[in-house]
């Protein structure tokens, strides 16, 4: 099995091969369209800004690569938001793949913007994707943006408001929080998208 790591320019690329590498996989970082197109499944992580992200996806000619690929693609934190419309961080478009506006997370009194730490994921249905999550499961996240709750959620998280923490549309998933820092449960998932 192929498995690459987009090069969009996070900060996460490292721990997120480390993980991959712990789960016996080695995925190369790139950026050629070629080597993306032929992978067996897809990873974009990212953390950042979304603008940024996507003048680099651009840069690189990737934005329609992205788009047309019809293997398993994944969105980690920043990368689960660029596979959305777009971001009202910076009022940037994004791939366009899930039909949700990204929205800031709302402040209210004892909740910090950022979200940091663990949260206690909510699986809305049964997906493969979710195979042997735990009632109790809880994962590491760290954004001060997130995907509203729509027919897209595999699972929710709250901060504040409840959000979408995992996300399907077709052959594209997401998942906001870093399942490479989520121990046990961001290894099963992890597991689980190599196996779709």
């Amino acid at each position: 099995m192929k498995v690459v790591l987009v090069d969009a320019g996070g900060t996460n690329i490292g721990s997120v091969r480390y993980a991959l590498q712990r789960l016996g996989v080695e995925a190369p970082l790139t950026a050629d369209p070629a080597t993306i197109r032929a992978a067996d499944k897809v990873i974009l992580p990212g953390v950042g800004a979304a603008g940024p992200a996507m003048a680099r996806l651009r840069a690189l000619g990737l934005v329609d690569v992205l788009r047309g690929l019809t293997r398993p693609v994944l969105g980690v934190c920043l990368g689960m938001q660029l596979l959305c419309t777009s971001s009202e961080e910076g009022g940037v478009d994004c791939l366009g793949l899930v039909s949700a506006v990204v929205r800031r997370l709302s402040p209210a009194p004892g909740l910090r913007v950022p979200h940091m730490g663990w949260n206690r994921l909510h699986a809305c249905g049964v997906h493969p994707l979710l195979d042997g999550l735990d009632r109790d499961a809880q994962a590491y996240f760290v954004h001060s943006y997130a995907v509203p709750l729509g027919d897209y959620t595999l699972a929710s998280a709250e901060h504040g408001d409840a959000f979408s923490a995992v996300v399907a549309r077709g052959n594209f998933f997401g998942m906001q929080f870093h399942p490479e820092r989520s121990a046990a449960v961001g290894a099963r998932l992890l597991r689980n998208f190599l196996d779709l």
